[in-house]
Formats: C-alpha cells, structure tokens, sequence
C-alpha cells in the first residue's frame, strides 16, 4: 500500500468513527469511503513560487455568508493535461492555503473548489501535491463554513487528483 492509500484508508476511517467528522450521523451510517482520482504522479509538483512583493490582504467570502482573512503570498506557473495555468497561494492563521476550482467542478470535482496546503520548501519553492486536494467540510453538510475559491483561483484545465465529488449514498 503506498503512502498515498494508507493516508486515504486513515482519512476514510476519521470521517466514518470520529467524533470531529464533518458527516452527519446519518451519512456516517451508510458510508464507505470518499471517492478518489486514481494517484497522477503527474501532479505532484515542486514549483518555484514567485513571492510578492506586497502582501495583499484578501477577505474570503465564507459558504455562510462570513469572511476569512489571507494574505497573497506567491503565485506559481504549471502544465497540467498539457496547459500552461497559474495558481495564487495564501497565507492565513494556519499556514499557506491554496483554493482551487478546476474545469470538472460540478461534475466530478466539488463545485466550489478544493483545497491544499502546499508545504514550503527551500529556496521560495512549495510541494504541490494535488493528489492531497480535498473537499472543504461544506461540501458534506451545511454546518460547516468555508472560504470560496477566489476568482485568480479558477482552472480551465481539470485537475484529476485528489477527491472527487461526494456522494452522499455512496
């Protein structure tokens, strides 16, 4: 079992058992797993970020109405399915964030985007593992709030790694 698998069997087992999960009682009992991109080696990148001079201050609209507080910190260039496409990373309270909404959102990604948390690396680069994207809480039930992808975010090119839609009968 790859890395990858065991962290996704581990994700599947909090969201079915633990207290903290962001499903409801009822979609706990008929769960059985999250549904996932096969793992694209493809998307795991280590990009050279260009930081910004200025750290822009952004509040995020939040799936309930609310506002989070970022800050641009870089953005960074990559090809996927063979197009040239540039994301914005943010930095919060928490660390670096990254928001995305891909071309399949709707379909066969969340509609309002993922997320990542790329791990910085030396020399103003960042991992960028799609294959960890994952849907906000929001996407399972409406209790939970959760910042929406900001335009500068929105992919052309779909993005076939990490968690896909969830089905709530699956």
């Amino acid at each position: 079992m790859s890395e990858l698998e065991k962290f996704r069997t581990a994700k599947d087992g909090f969201f079915r058992d633990h207290p903290q999960s962001p499903l409801t009682r009822e979609q706990k009992q008929s769960f059985s797993g999250l549904n996932y991109f096969p793992e694209n080696a493809d998307l795991r990148l280590e990009v050279k970020a260009d930081e910004l001079p200025v750290k822009e201050r952004i509040e995020m609209q939040t799936s309930t109405g609310d506002t989070q507080v970022y800050f641009r910190h870089s953005r960074f260039k990559f090809r996927a399915e063979g197009q040239d496409s540039e994301l914005t990373i943010y930095e919060g309270p928490n660390g670096f964030f990254l928001p995305f909404v891909d071309s399949l959102a709707g379909k066969e990604t969340y509609g309002a985007g993922r997320y990542l948390e790329p791990e910085p690396l030396p020399g103003g680069r960042f991992l960028v593992d799609f294959n960890l994207a994952y849907n906000p809480y929001c996407a399972y039930n409406e209790r939970w709030s959760c910042p929406l992808t900001p335009f500068e975010n929105r992919l052309k090119v779909p993005i076939r790694a990490g968690e896909k839609l969830f089905d709530a009968d699956h």
